[in-house]
């Protein structure tokens, strides 16, 4: 089953198919999502940390891959990598948004500067690419990367990164009512379970972006 079938919710069941999808490299940009350090790392119990095992084992056999792979192929197509991450100016973590000062999961606090507030060493960016640091769940809210793609001309935005269910979604959202074309790259992203993540596939697909995979992806720049 390809692209056009796949993630259909209710919603979108009897719904025509999309048309095919040309990504024009000048107009196009990759956002790769929050794939920082912090999230490898093991969990304070064994059980927490056997229950994220799966989470784990996806990011380091699957998704950081296939990002990497897909960062080296946009370089050849001349298409921008955009990375964004999870980074407070304050030490204190008085500049972050509620969302990242709320108890459990969602509360971080990661300053600018720290090691594990960076990006995996895999996708470590060069020099020239682009990396907005957010407080927010969203990549354009709270930065200037809205500004930054109309400056370059982008039209299409390929998303990938963590958590699917979480910032993927929320920078998903904000990019489609900025108008942008967005394409999510279901082999490049997770969330803290495969449930949450087909789940979340499920709901912003059709209506907020097409997902695919990197496969898929990759043939759109060759039409």
């Amino acid at each position: 089953m390809n692209w056009k079938k796949r993630h259909r919710s209710f919603y979108y069941k009897y719904a025509e198919d999309p048309d095919d999808i040309f990504l024009k490299p000048e107009e196009t940009a990759h956002l790769i999502i929050d794939v920082q350090k912090t999230y490898l790392e093991p969990k304070p119990s064994p059980e927490e940390n056997a229950e994220w095992q799966p989470f784990f084992n996806r990011m380091n056999d699957i998704v950081i891959p296939n990002i990497k792979n897909l960062i080296s192929f946009l370089r050849n197509k001349n298409v921008e990598n955009i990375f964004a991450r999870i980074a407070c100016h304050k030490e204190s973590g008085l500049d972050r948004s509620l969302s990242q000062k709320k108890p459990g999961f969602n509360y971080l606090l990661l300053p600018k500067e720290v090691p594990n507030g960076q990006i995996v060493d895999e996708l470590k960016p060069e020099s020239e690419d682009i990396v907005m640091m957010k407080t927010t769940d969203s990549a354009l809210t709270g930065t200037n990367l809205r500004l930054i793609l109309h400056n370059m001309g982008i039209k299409n935005v390929i998303c990938t990164g963590i958590f699917t269910d979480q910032c993927v979604s929320s920078s998903v959202r904000s990019l489609v009512d900025e108008s942008f074309n967005v394409v999510v790259v279901e082999d490049c992203c997770a969330a803290a379970t495969e449930e949450l993540h087909n789940h979340e596939l499920e709901i912003i697909n059709m209506i907020y972006c097409h997902v695919v995979n990197l496969g898929e992806v990759k043939s759109f720049f060759d039409k």
